[in-house]
């Protein structure tokens, strides 16, 4: 397995790191997404990397999931940015 997991949220943001880092720092909520949604990467990337097997059903449904939580995730960003301007 490579030592980098793709999708993690600094590369799906990655103009948006400071306010990763500050929403983060600031709220409970988004910890809890953002860990969320790095777990549930880390998974997708250990199936696709055949560490871990499972059906494709499954990994399809882990990968709506990791679809639903960016979204959040985007949605909480965007509101931040909102507060900053």
């Amino acid at each position: 397995m490579s030592a980098h997991t793709p999708h993690q949220l600094s590369d799906e943001f990655p103009h948006d790191t400071d306010a990763l880092h500050q929403l983060k720092l600031k709220s409970a909520h988004f910890r809890n997404l953002s860990d969320r949604y790095s777990v549930l990467n880390r998974s997708i990337h250990r199936i696709e990397v055949e560490v871990d097997g499972a059906s494709d059903a499954y990994l399809t449904r882990l990968r709506k999931q990791r679809l639903s939580l960016l979204d959040e995730i985007a949605i909480m960003l965007e509101d931040a940015e909102t507060v900053s301007a």
